[in-house]
């Protein structure tokens, strides 16, 4: 056999494996909606690949846009035949220099900056002796006081800010040393590690996204560049005062004002993405993985899923094999309690989506097992609802304590709304909840969960038909045989939000009547 051939075989055997465990990959994957994926097809396989959640970035494009990568995931999600959330990522004040003159300006140590208040280009002033830059931030010029870095291009140039001067029309300009040099073209992000920025959370910008999002009913909202706990709260009332239907935030930790105020944003918030981009940027990189595992610590203490970003598997922007240490970064990840991990550019623009994907679903898959198979690891109930003693709450840890004794295959839930699902998420056990819902748009917010596995089902009439969809679904879909055991978890009246109050072992097959209705996810 030919070694293209034996690569071939090798990639197919690979594939059905991951597509024989696709409903089992505890960890979501996250793919970010761009060029690379924006047809139903690639993206439906993606979804079969593993992605559970889609990302549109506000950060590029226009609405018509944004509608066209939504409608591709709303109809791959149907053609998949699997619930997908759909993620909607604000801009926030994120601060860039203008378009520049002529191209790019290459920069060397020594050269002097000029950021000034007015609008206009980025250019060379001979005259000067400086390179003149307007930025996207005006109050930025009065902000930064001299001593603080201004960091452009992800740090890839970096300076000081000297002084401030005014210069022949009163205007001040802020004054700042090159330290470290590099192309400076259109539109590089600016990063202030040292400046505490008065610009609000939300730009206007923002909030013609929020407007967008809640009239096309995406499922998730994250907010860029969270400061403090009242950013959260600001969007939340900007919601509630739009939408009577609830529409999850996820604040994005990448500043590091946010890690003095981390607990009470992981109070507000109904997820954290730990951004490592900006955030990279603006504190010692040494430092990032011990605030990763310290911000998943502090989050799981809420039952709030997390999200890691950035980066994990970024040459496969470029080459169809990662590096050992993304694949090594993706399951230390896992290790540390990550519900989610995300892919940017690698899903966006990358030439190896699908293998991507894969990729990260295999190194999940075997993370979990590894975890699963710690003779120390028991599952922890999340600090603040066990001070709680929310009834919900209790009876998730509950089910946890009974499929561990009793070696469960799975966990089975009816949730209307979703959240008994996410109680038992919260509680990280290590087999799939399999969570059924008439709602579909509970089921799409479902999709983050870890472990969740949202499926359709019309609401039966009482207990007794519902034990008898689950064993038609279970057995259908060869996720289990007969005897096998599972936990049931449930409510009575069986569909009314907000009542599970009662846990059922079965063993699969074992009922007096099988009423098997349609069932999709």
């Amino acid at each position: 056999m030919s070694q293209a051939a034996h690569h071939s075989t090798s990639d197919d055997r690979i594939a059905r494996v991951v597509d024989a465990r696709e409903p089992f990959i505890l960890t979501k994957i996250i793919a970010t909606m761009g060029p690379s994926c924006c047809d139903v097809d690639t993206l439906t396989r993606l979804i079969h690949a593993g992605v559970r959640v889609v990302r549109i970035n506000f950060s590029h494009g226009t609405f018509d846009a944004f509608k066209q990568s939504l409608d591709v995931a709303r109809a791959a999600s149907r053609s998949a035949g699997v619930a997908v959330g759909v993620l909607g990522d604000l801009c926030g004040p994120k601060i860039r220099v203008q378009q520049v003159k002529d191209g790019p300006i290459e920069l060397v140590p020594g050269d002097r900056l000029e950021f000034v208040e007015q609008d206009g280009l980025v250019e060379r002033d001979t005259r000067r002796g400086a390179v003149i830059v307007p930025s996207t931030y005006p109050a930025l010029v009065r902000e930064v006081q001299p001593g603080h870095r201004v960091l452009i291009d992800d740090g890839q140039i970096r300076s000081l800010a000297v002084e401030r001067v005014t210069d022949e029309t009163g205007a001040a300009r802020l004054v700042c040393q090159v330290i470290h040099g590099g192309p400076l073209s259109d539109r590089k992000g600016i990063n202030l590690p040292d400046t505490p920025i008065a610009a609000p959370s939300l730009t206007p910008w923002d909030r013609q996204c929020v407007a967008w999002a809640i009239e096309n009913e995406l499922d998730f909202l994250a907010l860029s560049f969270v400061r403090k706990r009242e950013d959260v709260e600001q969007l939340r009332a900007l919601l509630a005062a739009d939408t009577a239907r609830p529409l999850p935030i996820i604040a994005k930790i990448e500043k590091p004002q946010a890690l003095q105020d981390i607990e009470a944003i992981c109070h507000a918030a109904d997820g954290i993405m730990v951004a490592r981009g900006d955030l990279g940027v603006e504190m010692d990189l040494a430092e990032v993985p011990i605030i990763q595992r310290r911000i998943l610590e502090v989050a799981h203490d809420y039952g709030k899923p997390v999200i890691i970003a950035t980066q994990m598997l970024q040459s496969m922007i470029e080459h169809a094999t990662p590096t050992r240490a993304e694949v090594s970064d993706v399951a230390n990840a896992i290790f540390d309690g990550a519900d989610c991990v995300m892919l940017s550019g690698e899903t966006a623009v990358g030439k190896h989506v699908e293998q991507a994907v894969r990729t990260m679903a295999r190194t999940a898959a075997t993370a979990e097992r590894y975890v699963a198979s710690r003779r120390d690891h028991a599952q922890r109930p999340p600090r603040k609802h066990q001070a709680s003693r929310y009834r919900t709450a209790a009876l998730a840890h509950g089910v946890a304590v009974v499929v561990h004794d009793l070696d469960a295959r799975y966990v089975v839930i009816w949730s209307e709304l979703g959240g008994g699902a996410r109680y038992l998420s919260q509680n990280r056990l290590t087999i799939p909840i399999i969570a059924l819902s008439s709602n579909e748009a509970a089921l799409r917010q479902m999709s983050l969960g870890f472990g969740v596995r949202p499926v359709h089902m019309d609401r039966p009439k009482d207990t007794e038909a519902l034990l008898g969809r689950v064993d038609a679904l279970l057995q259908e879909r060869g996720w289990a045989q007969p005897g096998e055991p599972v936990v049931l978890a449930m409510g009575e009246p069986l569909g009314t939000a907000g009542v599970t109050n009662e846990i059922r072992l079965h063993y699969v097959g074992d009922v007096c009547r099988v009423d098997a209705g349609p069932a999709r996810g």
